[in-house]
């Protein structure tokens, strides 16, 4: 079934959702980026409500300049969950939207039903750094985020596309005030012992932005939580290989 797109008002900023299915709400934090869409997460949708919104500052979602860091959006996500009525929802995040999941499960541990974190952004690992996208020319991004290129290649314009980069510099901008504002940090290990609901870590084995060694550190961060590493995947483990979103789903059922 394909995803719905409505609006709603959350405390003043306009926010697009998409939405799907029905049952057990499953609530999705999107990453940096947004052009590659939510295919992965429509199997979800056979056995949850699925609910994407849309960050402000990225998609169809107004900006909200006065939002600067990742305690603004998560104050902004208990607001929609107040909203919509989530008393309690099964939570999961992608990288930027995986360090948003993480605290938000840290402060509202009670609203968190399952979280599943996708190669969530967040830890310092000296030994394993994240690459300096300022050094990386735009055009060999796309190889960064997925194992093989095919997989996402349909989402990229084929020549230049103003409106594509715009889009993009968009969410340069917002994803650069929350890296400027603390997103990798000593902060996050101090407090991920909170998150006491059961966990599962999704990561790709060839991610070239957040290494899978990083993945190890949340495993002992994080009570019980379990790894499930997909082969041949990169950043985006969900694009390369669709089929494990059943696992997820499963880890949720």
């Amino acid at each position: 079934m394909p995803f719905q797109q409505e609006t709603i008002n959350v405390n003043g900023v306009r926010v697009a959702l998409l939405t799907a299915g029905k049952g057990e709400p499953l609530v999705f934090f999107h990453g940096a980026g947004v052009w590659h869409g939510f295919d992965f997460a429509l199997p979800w949708a056979e056995r949850f409500r699925v609910i994407i919104p849309y960050h402000p500052g990225w998609g169809d979602s107004a900006d909200a300049p006065e939002m600067t860091s990742i305690d603004d959006y998560v104050l902004h996500y208990l607001e929609m969950f107040d909203q919509l009525g989530l008393e309690k929802a099964n939570l999961g995040g992608i990288s930027m939207g995986g360090r948003m999941a993480a605290t938000f499960a840290i402060h509202h541990r009670r609203r968190v039903r399952k979280l599943a974190l996708i190669a969530p952004a967040g830890l310092d690992i000296p030994e394993y750094p994240l690459p300096d996208f300022s050094k990386i020319p735009p055009q060999e991004i796309p190889n960064y985020l997925v194992h093989d290129l095919n997989s996402i290649a349909r989402h990229l314009p084929k020549g230049p596309d103003p409106a594509f980069a715009a889009a993009r510099d968009r969410e340069g901008a917002g994803m650069a005030k929350l890296v400027q504002s603390g997103l990798v940090g000593p902060w996050l290990p101090r407090w991920l012992h909170r998150v006491n609901m059961p966990t599962l870590l999704v990561w790709g084995e060839n991610d070239r932005i957040i290494p899978i060694q990083h993945a190890g550190h949340w495993s002992k961060l994080i009570p019980h939580a379990k790894l499930l590493r997909i082969p041949d995947a990169g950043h985006l483990p969900l694009d390369d290989r669709p089929e494990y979103s059943r696992a997820v789903a499963d880890f949720f059922e």
